[in-house]
């Protein structure tokens, strides 16, 4: 079954959490044998909300990508698989979403083909957390006094629908909408 809403889950024996904002509760979880979690970062390092995002503005090229199982603790739980994606600098939103989005299918399909061999594996995180908060609109503001080049990462990761980019000028907001031009596929 595919579902938006935790209140909709029924019992199960894997349940794939995948762009899952919410923290499910212990009767939630409870429903299934395995609640599976993927998350882009390299846990416990980078727990929280918009992982990939943060690491983009943050530079990153080299983005972990962590399978784990969800526990009551947000992103806590112990890790099955990881992998890494590599970015060239380029790409835009919808690039490295549909990159993120192969990894995790790739990881799904992993641990259910190898299941117990994965399973028995699993290692808990070990490590000081970090955690990025919930990414606003306002994250997405420009800074007119500073280069494009400057604040390229920040042009990447805007949604040009849901997060545009926007800056402050002369009393007055603008929205900057950036897309790749047609014909440059690098």
């Amino acid at each position: 079954r595919w579902i938006h809403n935790p209140e909709q889950l029924s019992a199960g024996d894997v349940c794939l959490l995948l762009s899952c904002g919410r923290l499910l509760s212990a009767d939630q979880l409870a429903l299934h044998r395995h609640n599976l979690v993927v998350h882009e970062s390299d846990l416990p390092q980078g727990q929280g909300w918009s992982p990939m995002t943060w690491q983009i503005l943050e530079g990153a090229s080299c983005i972990p990508i962590t399978l784990f199982e969800a526990t009551a603790e947000l992103d806590a739980g112990p890790i099955y698989l990881q992998q890494q994606i590599q970015l060239r600098g380029p790409e835009l939103v919808e690039e490295w979403r549909a990159m993120q989005a192969k990894a995790t299918l790739e990881l799904c399909l992993a641990w259910l083909d190898r299941y117990q061999e994965i399973v028995a594996a699993a290692r808990p995180q070990s490590g000081e957390p970090t955690h990025y908060h919930r990414r606003r609109p306002a994250d997405s503001q420009l800074d007119p006094e500073r280069s494009l080049v400057e604040q390229f990462n920040l042009l990447r990761v805007v949604d040009n629908q849901d997060y545009p980019a926007f800056f402050n000028w002369r009393g007055r907001s603008f929205q900057i909408h950036i897309v790749r031009k047609n014909g440059d596929n690098s």
